[in-house]
């Protein structure tokens, strides 16, 4: 088949992703699970290196040659846009595609803490939205920059790899800068874009030591960064970036970061129990005085319980966002248990609910 029936497929069956790989039939990603297109044959070597030409110029492929593996955009008119990933593996191609669809959906449509609409009006700091890959970090910073750009005046520079979601300049300025295609890397792209009078910078991911310390610079000269990190709860999250830095820097990550952070959105995405689709549950952490505490103190590990102390701020744990969809029968307890990174405090939420009914 012609990639364009492909993507179409995709789009008309409601997948997230496809996969192209050797042996097998194409491979769609629906509602979180992956569904092997039996009626299709078997792609070969030849299938998926065809395919392969069809969305690639030269440029691209020859940095697939020297890097041997490439990510970029891809855009079928009047369809929806791709995020496409290629590696190798076993001597042949594999490629997968990441549907983005053209409209960004807003902070109602995605059912996203309404504390989202106040964080991303605040004047500075730094927000972290983590989250394992396909969590919908990038739908969540989207449709935040978007609310952002209905309601304030502000000059937003993103940098992407690669840009997904395409704005439009409504009160916001908004440039979008493609890893590889408008710039090298994170960090020399948020060092420039410092210079380019920046109120908003949107990292779309914090890999590494130099673009970490350089957006916690950024926030502590007034501009507020939004940036991404895998990691699946607001502790962990603490300790990634501060474990990135030499132990003789630590101490002044943890002052530093206590000073900037604003708020950890950890999000993730379960299959409803009834009615199909996936329903995203978050971990929201604000940084009051007590977090700001811990954080300098090295005692991440307490910040689940300053998150249940404070619930009436707007924070909650994920465990406690997961008892609640799971006991509204949203999704099903063995689902909750299976995204649930202490799975013990989850089984104790829900008895005690359960022994509060009785």
């Amino acid at each position: 088949m012609k990639i364009e029936d492909l993507l179409k497929l995709m789009v008309d069956k409601g997948a997230s992703d496809i996969h192209l790989r050797v042996p097998s039939p194409p491979v769609l990603r629906i509602d979180g699970a992956l569904i092997t297109q039996d009626d299709m044959p078997p792609l070969t070597a030849k299938d998926i290196e065809w395919q392969f030409e069809q969305i690639t110029n030269q440029e691209q492929r020859n940095t697939f040659l020297r890097e041997m593996e490439l990510d970029f955009a891809y855009s079928l008119p009047g369809l929806a846009r791709f995020r496409v990933s290629v590696i190798k593996q076993r001597g042949t191609l594999s490629i997968a595609f990441r549907r983005v669809p053209f409209e960004i959906p807003s902070i109602d449509q995605l059912g996203l803490p309404q504390i989202c609409k106040k964080l991303i009006l605040r004047p500075r700091g730094l927000i972290l939205v983590t989250g394992p890959t396909g969590s919908g970090k990038s739908t969540t910073l989207a449709a935040m920059i978007d609310y952002l750009n209905e309601h304030a005046s502000r000059n937003v520079i993103t940098i992407e790899d690669p840009i997904e979601y395409l704005y439009s300049n409504k009160k916001c300025l908004i440039a979008q800068r493609d890893l590889g295609d408008d710039t090298r890397s994170f960090a020399a792209a948020l060092i420039h874009g410092l210079r380019h009078d920046p109120d908003v910078i949107v990292v779309g991911e914090m890999r590494d030591l130099e673009t970490i310390a350089t957006a916690i610079s950024a926030a502590e000269t007034g501009h507020l960064v939004l940036g991404t990190l895998h990691t699946t709860d607001a502790a962990q999250t603490i300790d990634r970036i501060v474990d990135i830095f030499p132990p003789s820097q630590q101490p002044q990550i943890r002052l530093q970061l206590s000073l900037v952070l604003e708020a950890v959105l950890s999000q993730t995405l379960l299959p409803r129990l009834k009615g199909g689709g996936r329903i995203a549950v978050f971990e929201i952490m604000l940084a009051n005085s007590a977090v700001r505490n811990l954080i300098r103190e090295h005692k991440a590990f307490e910040l689940p319980n300053v998150m249940q102390l404070h619930a009436r701020e707007g924070m909650q744990t994920l465990d406690q966002a997961l008892a609640d969809l799971a006991r509204s029968g949203l999704v099903s307890q063995e689902e909750a248990m299976m995204k649930s990174s202490h799975p013990d405090r989850l089984t104790k939420l829900l008895q005690l609910k359960y022994h509060s009914l009785v």
